[in-house]
């Protein structure tokens, strides 16, 4: 089953858009063990969510301990539900084949997020992998990002003017390979999300930013899904992993995820009936 077909099968089963980034924070963890502390929140909120996202940067910070945790957290996940491995990555093509082997063929997963800034040649070597999804950055969710996203551009030879962000879109989307090309949107810029949407009706979006970082979910339920109503994941890592720094932080976890499940289900609905 590839990354599409598997994350449209477990949006059906858990009913639900949300995503949940394993982003270990030892300042912020109630117990010192990676491993277990992600577990335990693995075990508390698998029915409702449709993906797992590490972000790569919170394991490798921590040196070997960190890269055996997420070995052990990659196999806590159920087979059925889909792992983006969250590294952002980009260099040129040699570079770019290293990284793809190291995400896809070591660490399987069934996903990751990637840099286009260098151009076509440093995607392809993701693109390649059969069945699996590439998720390109376009408009993230930072405050930063405008810096250069935002940027109106004219590419050579075209008269047409455009948003950085809405030129990465539309070369995704013509983008040819056996993975499933997607775009990370933030949901922090609705309106950007929607254009983008607009722009690539099909494609699956990964939508990070609520939360901690303060984007609205019911819009970003509304303008990130597809015409299905599928398509969008939703993705929340602190506002779930640390709903308690106490005893009962993956109860407290279960909680916040399903709170979440519940208001995705609600804006889908809003979304579907209007």
């Amino acid at each position: 089953m590839g990354f599409t077909e598997k994350l449209a099968d477990a949006i059906r089963r858990s009913d639900s858009l949300l995503c949940v980034g394993l982003d270990p924070d030892p300042a912020q963890m109630p117990v010192p063990d990676v491993a277990a502390f992600n577990r335990a929140i693995i075990e508390a909120t698998a029915d409702l969510a449709c993906a797992y996202k590490p972000n790569l940067a919170f394991y490798e910070a921590l040196g070997k301990a960190g890269l055996s945790a997420l070995e052990d957290t990659l196999k806590a996940v159920p087979g059925h539900i889909p792992v983006i491995g969250d590294g952002k990555r980009g260099d040129i093509g040699n570079t770019a084949r290293a990284y793809a082997r190291a995400l896809f063929d070591v660490w399987g997963f069934d996903a990751a997020t990637v840099n286009p800034y260098l151009g076509g040649d440093s995607v392809e070597p993701f693109l390649s992998y059969s069945g699996k999804g590439v998720f390109l950055l376009c408009r993230t969710s930072n405050p930063g990002s405008a810096d250069f996203q935002a940027l109106e551009a004219r590419p050579p030879g075209s008269s047409e003017v455009r948003p950085l962000y809405e030129w990465v879109a539309l070369r995704a989307a013509s983008w040819r390979g056996a993975a499933s090309v997607g775009l990370v949107v933030g949901a922090t810029y609705p309106e950007e999300l929607r254009r983008v949407r607009a722009l690539c009706p099909g494609a699956p979006f990964l939508v990070p930013g609520v939360g901690a970082q303060g984007g609205d979910l019911e819009m970003a339920v509304r303008y990130g899904m597809d015409a299905q109503g599928g398509k969008a994941i939703i993705s929340v890592s602190r506002q779930v992993l640390y709903a308690s720094r106490g005893a009962d932080y993956a109860q407290a976890a279960r909680r916040s995820a399903l709170a979440l499940r519940d208001r995705i289900r609600r804006a889908m609905a809003a979304a579907a009936g209007s």
